[in-house]
């Protein structure tokens, strides 16, 4: 009876993984294209920060009903918020850290992206199954 219900949950977890992957790519996207736009008008920690509030909208939503099969929640959304901050604190380190390194405006968010992406899976997995909605 345990064997079956590791698998279960394994299997849960996987196309947890899976959805956030599609979420997660999707949001990509929209923060990449609108920092790409924005970064040839303003200083690119603005136009990363204009991206990721903007592509964080659309990743909410998603996550909820889609990724986590959840419903939107004050309870979720503070702790989405909560979680992406510490991502997006953690996203902003990186980029001016790989900036630094000599990495272009272009590129350096696709090595933030390759850091922080599977690290936030954790915190928002974490915020959708501890305050799962009744």
């Amino acid at each position: 009876m345990q064997h079956n219900s590791v698998q279960i949950v394994k299997k849960e977890t996987f196309g947890e993984l899976i959805r956030f992957v599609v979420v997660g790519t999707i949001s990509t996207a929209i923060h990449y294209g609108i920092y790409w736009v924005l970064m040839h008008w303003m200083n690119v920690n603005v136009a990363y920060t204009i991206g990721y509030i903007l592509s964080f909208l659309v990743n909410y939503y998603l996550s909820a009903h889609y990724t986590f099969k959840e419903k939107t929640s004050a309870k979720n959304g503070i702790g989405f918020g909560g979680a992406h901050l510490t991502n997006y604190l953690l996203h902003i380190v990186l980029l001016n850290f790989f900036l630094w390194l000599g990495l272009s405006p272009e590129l350096a968010p696709f090595a933030v992206y390759a850091i922080a992406v599977p690290m936030n899976f954790v915190l928002v997995r974490f915020v959708f199954k501890h305050f799962k909605s009744k």
